[in-house]
């Protein structure tokens, strides 16, 4: 199959509906969902290398799992099921093993030995185990009830040739490659991995090792967000940092758009005087800002550069990563070709207390222990130390609330966001 471009993303994708200032939530995923596409392209590579890749199409069964009625366990095997009470059966020659099937039928009332994945001769549709039989001078003997049909496997009991396999927009993982194997499919169809950059801003950022004078602060997001993008199955670019020159800035961005998908920034997105990210793209026609009601965060900047979406994410490292989760990671997977992913959550009871304010919803950093939630000591969006301390986000709704100990609240894990 060749390789397939899809269409570039419209310059209004972002837009925001004429009047509309605090957007709730759910109002800022329902745009990004409308209004997002694939545009990672599309390749076909053999199946034992398209783990984490994401499917561009469905994928149909081309031989039906299993392929012919078997035997699920090792034993013996004659035709129909037997009432309470003993049994003997004459053994007939030879016996069935998997790639070696018994050639011809076994006589009424007769058994044969059969191993465990062997095709079922003609004369046999039940097998009782072995541990339940005495061989001896060429007969078995065992003990009824049993079924017909037991200790079998039905052709296609698990997929027949023809069905579903798996889906377009899922990303493969290696108990996948094992169900296209054994429906018989050689190669997938897969979106080419996306490519997404980082980018820090600000005179105020050093790498670390590097000397930090007065006022000067270590880089804390794009070690941060580059090893997310890695565990999300994106492929991370590092654009390295750039400081609060808009030329610099500028070239940066165009190096950025020929060698990926989509960019993140961090720093310098929002309506400040040193806030060249916005600044550029609003001078590029391709700003908008998402004034989103939301704690911890600050207006996302979002937009066009050259065709390629640049998210504007919030300096801080907390609201960095918040917003990265709720909203750069779904958008993320859209454009990746997986779809919309809602991150799964748990309602479980709280190990805390708290009240909460209507207006904005709210996430806190959290960890559970002994089946309840806890949440990080301070709520300060400076204290990078709660990420790391806790294991996912409390998602408090938006209006107001009172939560005493033993409510249940909404938990999602570090590890449904793909962490």
């Amino acid at each position: 199959m060749p390789k397939i471009a899809p269409p570039p993303l419209k310059n209004d994708c972002f837009a925001l509906p004429p009047g509309v200032e605090w957007t709730p939530v759910d109002d800022a995923l329902a745009l990004l969902r409308d209004r997002l596409h694939p545009v990672a392209g599309v390749e076909t590579l053999p199946v034992g290398q398209a783990c984490g890749r994401v499917l561009a199409q469905d994928v149909i069964a081309q031989r039906s799992n299993p392929p012919l009625p078997n035997t699920a366990v090792d034993g013996y095997g004659f035709a129909g099921g037997r009432p309470e009470g003993p049994h003997v059966l004459p053994l007939a020659e030879g016996r069935a093993a998997a790639g070696v099937p018994f050639a011809g039928a076994v006589p009424e009332g007769q058994a044969l030995r059969v191993l465990t994945g062997a095709p079922l001769p003609e004369g046999v549709d039940t097998v009782i185990l072995e541990e339940d039989v005495t061989v001896q001078d060429g007969h078995i003997a065992f003990n009824g009830p049993l079924k017909a049909g037991a200790n079998t496997r039905k052709a296609g009991e698990d997929v027949q040739a023809g069905a579903l396999a798996l889906p377009g927009g899922r990303r493969l993982t290696p108990a996948d490659l094992a169900l296209l194997s054994a429906v018989g499919v050689a190669e997938v169809p897969v979106r080419a991995p996306l490519r997404v950059g980082v980018l820090s801003t600000g005179d105020e950022l050093r790498d670390p090792g590097q000397a930090a004078g007065p006022g000067q602060i270590y880089d804390a997001n794009r070690p941060m967000l580059l090893a997310m993008l890695q565990r999300m199955g994106f492929v991370p670019v590092d654009l390295g940092r750039v400081g609060d020159d808009r030329a610099a800035l500028r070239d940066r961005l165009d190096q950025a758009a020929q060698q990926t998908d989509a960019i993140l920034t961090s720093g310098g997105a929002s309506a400040g005087d040193e806030d060249h990210v916005s600044a550029l793209l609003r001078a590029a026609g391709a700003l908008q800002e998402w004034r989103i009601a939301l704690k911890p965060g600050r207006p996302l900047a979002l937009g066009l550069w050259q065709g390629t979406p640049v998210f504007g994410l919030p300096g801080n490292p907390v609201a960095a990563m918040v917003c990265t989760l709720i909203f750069a990671r779904p958008a993320l997977g859209l454009l990746a070709g997986e779809g919309w992913q809602q991150p799964q959550g748990f309602d479980l009871p709280a190990g805390f207390a708290k009240r909460k304010k209507p207006g904005r919803r709210e996430y806190l950093r959290g960890r559970v222990r002994d089946g309840r939630v806890e949440v990080f000591h301070s709520e300060g969006s400076g204290r990078i130390s709660g990420l790391s301390w806790a294991e996912g986000l409390v998602e408090l709704p938006d209006g107001p609330l009172d939560i005493q100990l033993g409510d249940p609240v909404r938990f999602i894990p570090y590890g449904s966001f793909g962490l």
